[in-house]
């Protein structure tokens, strides 16, 4: 269960980094199963799984604090038997989970709010917390027309869209990441989700900052949506990750380079709310 958690974050067959959270913090519940002579031997497979998990995706800020706090719990603790050391990550699986998911929710309840009757969205990649907020709000009656980008890499904006035409109350489009501009002068409201804030900056998957910025020329307003997890005050260095150029190009290339970044790095200037399980926050 860990190695394919890993290959998932590395392939990022999942990019919601609440899911990946989640997911990664679960798959330590493997370690559960395992026979361990004494509770350092299970202290140190434990950290040396969770630090495995941390290093298939760097960038995202929920799944590091997710497995720090993992980490912290059980490896400080002064458990005298390998049982109290396996329930000891058991509860704090939990409860990270249950922390995780219900700053997700609150987040997606406060962004209900953004959400107007027969408004015209446009949302960029995949956020599950974007997604549970819009079902939340066509549950409640609310109509919306959304505008979905495709989101490179992996084209995971292509799910977003596949998921918003299964619900009743909204009329999906999908859109070319480079067609955003196009379309902002129908679009009413950008809502998207977010990989981290930090340092006054929105990391978030690659095409938000053009995005964000031609929102702001057009003036649209630009709300981001998440976890408060995600805002990071200090001890965060956000590293992003280059996938394989032949996501872009399968063609053999002759005399240049392909670059192909997951992420990319939006000024919160260019935002006009930040939406997290706490409401509204200011920056």
């Amino acid at each position: 269960m860990i190695d394919e958690t890993v290959e998932e974050i590395e392939e990022m067959q999942t990019h919601s980094s609440s899911v990946v959270a989640v997911n990664a913090t679960r798959a330590l519940e493997e370690l559960l199963d395992r026979e361990f002579a004494t509770v350092e031997e299970f202290h140190r497979d434990l950290e040396r799984n969770s630090k495995t998990l941390r290093r298939a995706n760097h960038s995202h800020a929920s799944l590091q604090n997710a497995l720090r706090e993992v980490e912290r719990t059980v490896l400080n603790s002064e458990d005298s038997s390998v049982d109290d050391a396996k329930g000891r990550l058991k509860q704090v699986i939990e409860r990270v989970v249950d922390d995780v998911e219900t700053g997700k929710g609150r987040a997606a309840e406060h962004a209900v709010s953004y959400l107007d009757d027969g408004m015209t969205i446009l949302t960029h990649d995949y956020s599950s917390t974007v997604l549970e907020a819009i079902e939340r709000a066509v549950q409640n009656g609310t109509y919306l027309d959304v505008y979905v980008t495709e989101g490179r890499p992996r084209y995971l904006g292509r799910r977003t869209a596949r998921t918003l035409a299964e619900m009743d109350r909204v009329e999906t489009t999908l859109v070319t990441d480079a067609a955003s501009g196009h379309v902002m002068s129908d679009v009413d409201r950008v809502v998207t989700g977010m990989t981290c804030i930090a340092e006054d900056t929105l990391y978030n998957r690659v095409g938000t900052f053009p995005i964000a910025a031609t929102a702001d020329q057009v003036g649209v307003p630009m709300t981001v949506v998440g976890s408060g997890a995600k805002i990071i005050e200090e001890g965060f260095v956000f590293e992003n990750e280059y996938r394989s150029g032949s996501e872009v190009m399968r063609e053999p290339t002759e005399g240049f380079g392909i670059e192909n970044p997951s992420y990319d790095a939006t000024p919160v200037d260019l935002l006009t709310d930040v939406v997290t399980d706490e409401g509204r926050q200011d920056l």
